[in-house]
């Protein structure tokens, strides 16, 4: 199993976003995916999975998280891709897209108010949990989540 968290996370609206940010995050967004997938396309035994992270802001959009939403969005079509590049192998490709989730990533440069008005956004009004999207991506690599491949799973308690 390989599941590749890492991310980086830059808000601005686009026509203020700094080329230089907008280059940093899709290094690491998009090329750092892609490369831990090409890996893992290489490695992982029949069985196997692949969990790449995404994030709700995808179907969401918005405003100030275009460019992260649009790195994210290449990180769903990778996914899918590769999961029928995999064909016959027996190794499931998905993405878990979060919503909301009290990281330091999400909570950094928020006031309360905003993180407040974002955690009553989703219809179970609170934000999610690390532990929440963990138990997401253990079913995804886990015999009872064999079954779903090529699929982003958006875990973010009901947001569209």
């Amino acid at each position: 199993m390989v599941v590749n968290a890492a991310g980086r996370m830059i808000l601005s609206t686009i026509a203020d976003l700094d080329l230089a940010a907008l280059d940093a995050m899709h290094r690491t967004n998009i090329r750092g995916t892609f490369v831990i997938a090409r890996e893992a396309a290489r490695r992982v035994r029949a069985g196997g999975s692949f969990v790449a992270f995404s994030t709700s802001v995808v179907g969401t959009q918005f405003p100030t998280y275009g460019a992260y939403a649009a790195s994210k969005g290449a990180v769903e079509a990778m996914t899918l891709i590769l999961a029928r590049e995999l064909r016959g192998r027996d190794v499931t490709v998905n993405a878990v897209a979060p919503g909301p989730t009290a990281t330091d990533m999400f909570l950094t440069g928020k006031t309360p108010e905003q993180i407040d008005r974002l955690a009553r956004t989703p219809p179970l009004e609170r934000l999610g949990t690390p532990d929440d999207i963990a138990a997401v991506v253990a079913f995804l690599a886990s015999p009872a989540g064999h079954w779903v491949n090529g699929q982003v799973l958006r875990a973010n308690g009901g947001l569209v």
